[in-house]
């Protein structure tokens, strides 16, 4: 009985070992290409992708954002590598919290999903030196991206930091793991004219190193024309049907399709429409393309002083499909998950054989994909960026609006086409916008205390030079601030009013006089140099002269980007009566940082210290002060927004978190918006842009996970002046959605299936809330010809009430559909006669 005993056990031994053999031999991957695609265990593979930057929002909400994609349509999830957090002191590395990267590719591989993984080290991303720790700057002789042994040596062991850090994970496909992809370098293609020889040769020599990793999967260089093999050579940009890659044994990959456009303070909001995204995708896949990536998918929020240069926003939202909060945008999500199903039902065409071109009129053509000689799919575009057009297209008559593309599965019936937006759409243009939906916390001016500072240099860290410093050189970027201050001497006699002209680098600065505000200038993003002058009053004897200069954001793109200055460079006193006294190198005190950074002001622990004051009477519009208040954590589990539009620059810490700078006072041009951008037409970062006159931002992003039950401590940095009893918190109870669907229309895509056609012939609304909320009310419901917009519809000349029968179909669900049919809205066939009729449906969602 024993024997048996055993027997069975070997047995059962042996079908485990088995069993876990062929599990792993289902996971793990061979990831390889041709011409074609990325070819994954033998098959091409046509993927959609999207950025996701882990460090750009928490752990805890990664899983909801990487769900949201992969809904979306997503199969590959792209992010970037950050040095500079990874590593801040050269050899003592960072991995935890937002810069867990182990946790965030295995967050993607439960879901699912591919990885390609953006090594780099240089990012760019509008992320703070582009990514480079600033350590790496002042290693004796280094030069950066190009044939410098000290910098070859350092990007080298940092690549195999990260290689080795995947491998041990087993995170590559070849392991089990999603990653599929790797990039070296960075659109470094752009810059590489600056660079000579050395730049040449860094390229050859990027690649090997790359290669001689052993990843086991493809690497990639975007923006690089002259990648060697086998390294793929990739395009960025708003458009990249027109790209070919340097090789004809290379497929065709696009890995940055901007969503839409990074903020800049004192800027207006870059947006880009749907209907060009989509149709910068589809004539991609159109003409040869197989992988392309959004960039952004999800934006998020530069935390802490994570920003790049010069003067990039916090909210790095980019007008993503899902916004910085992590809410759906709608319509852009919705009519780019169409667009991705359409592409899905192509893609064993898309696959078998390279496009043919099919001529159909002045910028009008036919790209056809083939199967067999009678089984075949077809993309039909009209480029015209004015003209709408009727095609003939394999004998039948297909109508075609200016700068689209219709997506035809079986080069017969067109299940998508790009200008026809049919997905449900938001009201409002930001998650907050409705008041109605939002939940306003005033934080109440008498829980206020402050702290003033000292103007000029305080405590015993200063330091004396006899000439102007450069500021990052002499900061490092511990701070972004660095104290210049001098003394002037007027003699009996000398003339008491001059004129002080300042010259910056960047990218602000505060003057003062004897102690006195006396001016405050700064740059833009595109220009961070700038002037200043002023008309001032000495007096005879001693004068003190404190500029304190500001940073926001070290550059992080261009030629030379690293070496790149800041900071005052030039000061002269002008006196009408005997002439100009340069200061500039006279003998100068400088202090780095400024006092409550020094003190801690913005930590937990110093949240009951004495520094802080308090009085019947709050100081407000005063410069250099910091004000600390508590709150109670409002009610629900999604996440919040700070309304700084009160306050004028500076930084805010929740809980010892800094959500980090703002600059509510910088208002961007008053020209240069439009109440609706025509999508048709080629699209650049300066086409469609709202909110002129205004500040570029004025809500900041807390996550849900850094507040706490009971109170939480709020510090704020104010540099300029502002009124902090009007600062508000915001939470989002609700919203409110809408759909506009004709009988034109064309059925959802996922109606159509292989081989048997359209299964629905009818065109539907779609309705759905985020995820924890329900219909609770449709407030709006017309079939007919309803009149208005989004959030302002109302009855047309021909109107039936369907608002029971919306109701019925959707009140108390997360999501429903109505089909777009006399039938089925129970109207009769003959009513509004000659008239072609369509459905409007508002609805709120709530808990």
């Amino acid at each position: 009985m024993g024997m048996i005993k055993n027997f069975i056990a070997c047995v059962l031994l042996v079908v485990l070992f088995l069993q876990n053999s062929c599990f792993e031999a289902e996971l793990s991957a061979n990831v390889t290409y041709d011409h074609r695609a990325l070819v994954i265990d033998g098959k091409r593979r046509v993927l959609q992708s999207g950025s996701i930057h882990y460090p750009r929002s928490t752990p805890e909400v990664w899983p909801e954002l990487i769900r949201k994609s992969k809904e979306g349509g997503l199969e590959v999830i792209e992010t970037y590598v950050f040095w500079n957090y990874h590593e801040p002191i050269r050899g003592q590395y960072y991995f935890e919290g937002r810069f867990d990267l182990v946790r965030f590719v295995k967050t993607v591989q439960e879901a699912g999903l591919f990885l390609h993984l953006r090594i780099g080290p240089y990012a760019c991303a509008e992320w703070n030196y582009g990514g480079f720790p600033v350590w790496l700057h002042f290693i004796p002789g280094i030069q950066f991206r190009k044939t410098n042994n000290p910098f070859k040596e350092e990007m080298k062991r940092f690549l195999a930091k990260i290689v080795d850090l995947m491998k041990q994970e087993n995170l590559f496909a070849s392991q089990g793991g999603p990653i599929i992809l790797a990039q070296v370098e960075n659109e470094y293609g752009n810059v590489e004219w600056a660079y000579g020889v050395g730049g040449e040769l860094y390229v050859k020599w990027a690649a090997d190193t790359a290669v001689n990793l052993n990843t086991s999967v493809p690497w990639v260089m975007c923006q690089q024309e002259d990648a060697p093999d086998p390294i793929i050579n990739t395009c960025n940009g708003f458009y990249c049907d027109g790209f070919t890659p340097n090789s004809p044994s290379k497929p065709i990959m696009w890995t940055e399709n901007y969503s839409g456009w990074f903020l800049s303070f004192g800027y207006a909001v870059p947006f880009r429409p749907v209907e060009d995204l989509a149709f910068a995708v589809a004539r991609f896949f159109e003409t040869g393309g197989t992988f392309q990536n959004y960039y952004m998918y999800f934006g998020g929020t530069n935390f802490g002083r994570t920003a790049g240069g010069p003067l990039v926003a916090t909210s790095y939202d980019y007008d993503a499909p899902i916004d910085e909060y992590g809410f759906i945008r709608q319509p852009k999500w919705g009519h780019l998950r169409e667009l991705h199903k359409a592409i899905k039902l192509c893609e064993e065409y898309l696959i078998s054989s390279d496009p043919t071109h099919q001529k159909l009129g002045a910028k009008l053509e036919a790209h056809i994909y083939h199967k067999s000689s009678n089984d075949c799919a077809a993309f039909l575009a009209n480029y015209d960026s004015s003209s709408d057009a009727n095609v003939t297209f394999n004998g039948n008559v297909y109508f075609l609006p200016a700068w689209s593309v219709s997506i035809l599965p079986d080069c017969k019936n067109v299940v998508f086409n790009t200008a026809k937006v049919i997905s449900q759409r938001n009201i409002g243009d930001h998650p907050f916008a409705q008041q109605k939906n939002v939940n306003e916390l005033l934080l109440a001016s008498s829980a206020f205390s402050w702290y003033e500072e000292k103007v000029g240099i305080s405590g015993n860290r200063s330091f004396v030079r006899p000439d102007l410093a450069e500021q990052i050189n002499t900061t490092k970027d511990t701070s972004d601030y660095l104290w210049y201050t001098a003394s002037i001497h007027v003699m009996p006699g000398q003339g008491k009013e001059v004129f002080l002209n300042i010259e910056s680098l960047g990218h602000a600065a505060l003057v003062f006089v004897n102690k006195k505000l006396v001016a405050f200038g700064y740059g833009n993003h595109d220009f961070a140099n700038f002037s200043i002058n002023k008309k001032i009053e000495l007096n005879e004897g001693i004068n003190t002269l404190d500029i304190l200069s500001m940073m926001v954001g070290l550059q992080n793109y261009g030629a030379w980007f690293d070496v790149a200055g800041a900071g005052l460079f030039s000061v002269i006193l002008i006196d009408l009566k005997n002439g100009k006294r340069d200061l500039s190198s006279g003998e100068w005190i400088y202090q780095v940082g400024v006092e409550g950074e020094y003190i801690g002001l913005d930590k937990i622990s110093l949240a009951n210290s004495s520094f802080w004051k308090q009085g019947s009477t709050l100081p407000v519009n005063k410069s250099l002060i910091w004000y600390k208040t508590t709150f109670l954590a409002p009610e629900g589990k999604g996440p919040l927004a700070l309304n700084l539009a009160s306050m004028g620059k500076g930084q805010a810490w929740v809980n010892g978190q800094s959500i980090g700078r703002y600059w509510s006072a910088y208002l961007a041009p008053s020209t240069g918006c439009t109440k609706k951008c025509d999508y048709r037409g080629s699209y650049d970062a300066s086409k469609c842009q709202k909110h002129c006159g205004q500040p570029a931002q004025t809500l900041y992003h807390i996550p849900r996970t850094w507040v706490h039950p009971g109170e939480n401590l709020l510090v704020i940095h104010e540099e300029l002046g502002g009124d902090p009893s009007k600062i508000s918190l915001l939470t989002k109870t609700g919203q409110d959605i809408c759909s506009f669907v004709s009988e034109a229309d064309p059925p959802p895509v996922d109606s159509w299936k292989p081989n048997l056609g359209v299964v629905s012939s009818s065109p539907q609304v779609r309705l759905a809330c985020e995820r924890g909320w329900h219909i609770a009310a449709i407030n709006f419901a017309s079939y007919g010809i309803p009149e208005g917009n989004c959030g302002s519809f109302r009855p047309g000349a021909c109107h039936m009430d369907v608002l029971p029968i919306v109701q019925k179909a959707c009140v108390g669900q997360i999501e429903c559909s109505i089909p777009v049919s006399s039938a089925y809205l129970g109207v009769s066939a003959g009513a509004c006669p000659g008239l072609l009729k369509a459905l409007a449906v508002e609805a709120h969602c709530s808990i």
